[in-house]
């Protein structure tokens, strides 16, 4: 899939108006954007979920722009022809427009990446609408916001009775007018995102909002397993248990070197011969040099007696 030629924002519209599905996967660094490249997917998201997946966080709160600038930037270099969207991190757009300008161009010039994702509906429109101006891509969040999940008071499926859903869709319609190029619908009914997706004309891209969305994300790391005491989600299908495969071969190293099984003959690189006599000085084995310092020792003797 190397060769494959990137999307872009026309080409993602395009795709959302011939119902054609998106699939997008996070990644955080070079060898995972090299995988999901090769496996052919549309769309890849440094996201700061990188918290909870990498960095052992218990949330994407303690993420940091250096963060997503150096996690940016190995996803770049492994996924040279994938459109590539960054986060901003945790109270990085809600202060200051040159402050939040700031952020976007060091994701931009420092990450490599094609296109900022900014959590956040209405009350974020006019700077989606700045940034877009300055002629940055903008991918908009809404539904259930990770870094406002102490305000949500957690983990809460949105859109459940009818104010709810009528405050969702007008965030959508809000991040398009301001020029968002899609929307990530997190944990949202089924009914509901189908219900935003239709009276949009950008793409919509769900996690938790069921089938009726523009297309899918799934972090990478819920998505091939890739971890130990995984938590099953609802919304995720796993579709690769990575995480057992690599416990279990780490295991059978341990279990080698520990009985003295690997290295075995087959791992290992021969020397010339004579090489481990000359560690002792020069090119004599040492049983050579041993044999000429004895007999250098008996001529001292004769030489002492002589005197």
């Amino acid at each position: 899939m190397a060769s494959k030629q990137a999307l872009n924002i026309l080409k993602l519209k395009k795709m959302k108006r011939k119902g054609e599905p998106i699939a997008m996967v996070t990644a955080y660094d070079y060898p995972s954007a090299r995988l999901a490249e090769e496996a052919g997917v549309d769309m890849l998201l440094v996201g700061d979920s990188l918290g909870n997946v990498v960095l052992g966080y218990d949330s994407t709160i303690p993420v940091t722009l250096d963060d997503m600038v150096y996690h940016s930037r190995s996803v770049a270099r492994g996924a040279e022809h994938t459109f590539i969207v960054a986060d901003m991190p945790f109270m990085t757009y809600h202060g200051s427009l040159d402050e939040t300008l700031r952020g976007v161009r060091r994701l931009m010039q420092e990450g490599h990446v094609h296109a900022v994702k900014m959590e956040g509906g209405a009350e974020i429109a006019d700077t989606v609408a700045a940034v877009v101006r300055a002629g940055v891509p903008v991918l908009g969040h809404i539904g259930l916001t990770p870094q406002s999940v102490n305000q949500l008071g957690g983990y809460r499926i949105q859109g459940k009775d009818a104010k709810d859903a009528r405050r969702l869709l007008e965030d959508a319609k809000a991040l398009q007018e301001a020029g968002a190029f899609g929307v990530v619908l997190e944990l949202v009914t089924e009914e509901v995102a189908a219900e935003i997706t239709k009276l949009l004309e950008i793409p919509t891209i769900g996690i938790g909002a069921g089938r009726g969305c523009s297309g899918q994300v799934l972090v990478f790391h819920d998505l091939v397993k890739y971890t130990d005491n995984y938590r099953e989600k609802r919304f995720v299908k796993t579709f690769a248990d990575a995480g057992s495969l690599i416990k279990a071969g780490i295991e059978g190293y341990v279990k080698e070197v520990k009985g003295g099984l690997f290295p075995a003959e087959q791992h290992v690189f021969g020397a010339e011969e004579g090489v481990v006599g000359s560690l002792y000085g020069n090119k004599e084995s040492k049983p050579e040099q041993e044999a000429v310092q004895q007999t250098d020792n008996e001529a001292e003797r004769k030489v002492g007696a002589a005197r």
